[in-house]
């Protein structure tokens, strides 16, 4: 398993062991490919004592402080 695989965004060869994980791009492609993701998402905890949520959709913060009015945003 020592060939190597190229990367579909840039053309850089990466190693194929990393290919047969699951990953079609190099480090470097992947990295900012992961960047771009995390930018549309965040993880809040909505309400007191509950539990972590991911909330990739900003409208589902609204309302979620009852001292605010909801058209404050």
């Amino acid at each position: 398993m020592s060939d190597w695989k190229e990367c579909i965004d840039c053309g850089d060869e990466f190693p194929a062991e990393r290919y047969y994980l699951g990953y079609h791009w190099c480090l470097l492609c992947g990295e900012d490919r992961a960047r771009a993701d995390r930018l549309s998402w965040c993880v809040s905890i909505p309400y007191s004592k509950g539990a972590y949520q991911l909330i990739t959709d900003p409208a589902d913060l609204l309302g979620m402080n009852p001292k605010q009015p909801r058209g404050a945003l």
